[in-house]
């Protein structure tokens, strides 16, 4: 059954993608298997018409674009972005500390984790580490993921606390350090975990200059449910909109006009970064690529964006069945209800009309359901990448994405038909 295969294939994309390094690493594979060929920023592009580009610029952030074989400057761009982040914890350096006989690693909260929902759970690591090298300018670079479960943030027992069912605020600094051993004579007390992330790296504890290691939830996603109604699973805030854009550019050719996905790194933080959506270097690649084709890169880009359009694809709130009160009275959006467009007057959704109604006439076409969100009046939401992008390039755009249960927490849920009908929207959105 083709929702099974959709499904299947996500959870093992989520499975493999366990940092914002790991989304880059195993979506270029993907993207290489399908004819994509890498450019560098740091070098002229010659580009032709019918091939497909990616470019990695900093590790966390991957962009790819396909050029119709009957590409000309007139034609329009059509862009879709999400992100490679997810919240969660990122180790501090000198991060090993002692307690008694335990082994602990000090870190510090990326984003906004729903922090209660990552206590107890088998968690590991994953991303970058520096070594030396013979060039300063160029220090051995390499990604790690320890593929097993190597630490745990351990609850209190409600013996000891006994108001734990009352709601209990965790300290951020006390209260979410996770345990990795005990003490013993073996093991060194100052460079415990260094030793051990040099062994994995086959290398020497001296030689590790800096790293920027993430903890993930070890646990693997599943389909759950008497009829088996939903994907539950980490990090699907925003790797459902990931594999969506990947499996949309390769597949969604159209002969004529530029498809582009941008993959931004730090969109849980704020965006503000050189990998981030606030940021020009989604407008250096464009230049680039117009340049790459052998015509003036900015007066020809903003002719095409004249008649672009961008969607900005990331998880949208369902309604949750026991707190009903906290959703708009009138517009509830549903799992396995279809797309969502995010909508929001104060534009922390990026919207406008005419974007939404182009969207909503693709869904129409392909026969694919859709829901319309908005905030309750007195609930301000949060902010995507949709406006922050739109301030750079001022495009047509709309924010949508599949609805979950549970945003932020360390799992989370989804209906298992939603990701089917995103993953044609998208392809038909490239296709058209």
């Amino acid at each position: 059954m083709e929702q099974d295969i959709i499904i299947k294939e996500l959870l093992e994309f989520i499975k493999s993608a366990t940092s914002p390094y790991h989304v880059v690493e195993e979506g270029v594979k993907n993207l290489q298997e399908y004819g994509f060929r890498e450019i560098k920023m740091g070098e002229p592009w010659n580009l032709r018409t019918g091939e497909a580009y990616y470019i990695k610029p900093y590790g966390t952030a991957l962009f790819a674009f396909t050029i119709g074989t009957d590409w000309n400057k007139g034609q329009n761009l059509r862009i879709a972005a999400a992100h490679t982040d997810h919240p969660g914890f990122r180790l501090k350096p000198n991060a090993e500390m002692v307690s008694g006989e335990y082994c602990k690693l000090n870190t510090e909260v990326y984003g906004g984790p729903i922090l209660n929902t990552w206590l107890d759970r088998p968690l590991s690591m994953a991303g970058r580490v520096a070594l030396k090298s013979k060039e300063p300018f160029h220090p051995d670079m390499r990604l790690i993921d320890f593929k097993k479960p190597v630490l745990t943030i351990p609850n209190l027992a409600i013996h000891i606390n006994r108001d734990v069912n009352k709601g209990v605020e965790l300290n951020k600094q006390t209260d979410t350090i996770p345990v990795i051993a005990m003490l013993k004579d073996s093991l060194n007390k100052e460079q415990f975990f260094i030793r051990y992330l040099a062994k994995q790296l086959k290398a020497e504890p001296d030689d590790i200059l800096d790293y920027d290691l993430y903890i993930y939830n070890a646990e693997e996603g599943c389909v759950i449910g008497m009829e088996e109604d939903f994907i539950s699973s980490p990090r699907l805030d925003n790797l459902t909109s990931v594999w969506t854009l990947l499996k949309g550019i390769r597949e969604g050719r159209r002969r004529e006009g530029i498809n582009l996905i941008a993959l931004y790194d730090n969109e849980e933080i704020g965006s503000r970064s050189k990998q981030g959506a606030d940021s020009a270097l989604l407008n250096m690649i464009l230049e680039k690529i117009y340049a790459g084709l052998g015509i003036d890169g900015r007066e020809s880009l903003y002719e095409a964006m004249a008649e672009g359009i961008l969607l900005s694809v990331d998880v949208a709130h369902g309604v949750h069945p026991n707190r009903p009160e906290k959703y708009d009275p009138v517009n509830h959006v549903t799992l396995n209800g279809g797309v969502v467009f995010k909508i929001d007057s104060n534009q922390k959704y990026t919207f406008d009309t005419e974007a939404v109604a182009i969207i909503q006439q693709i869904c129409e076409l392909y026969g694919i359901s859709y829901q319309k969100f908005v905030n309750r009046s007195d609930m301000p939401g949060g902010m995507t990448l949709g406006p922050i992008i739109s301030s750079w390039l001022p495009m047509k755009a709309v924010d949508l994405g599949v609805p979950l249960l549970g945003m932020h927490s360390a799992r989370e849920l989804t209906g298992a038909k939603d990701q089917e009908k995103m993953e044609r929207l998208i392809k038909g959105f490239f296709k058209l």
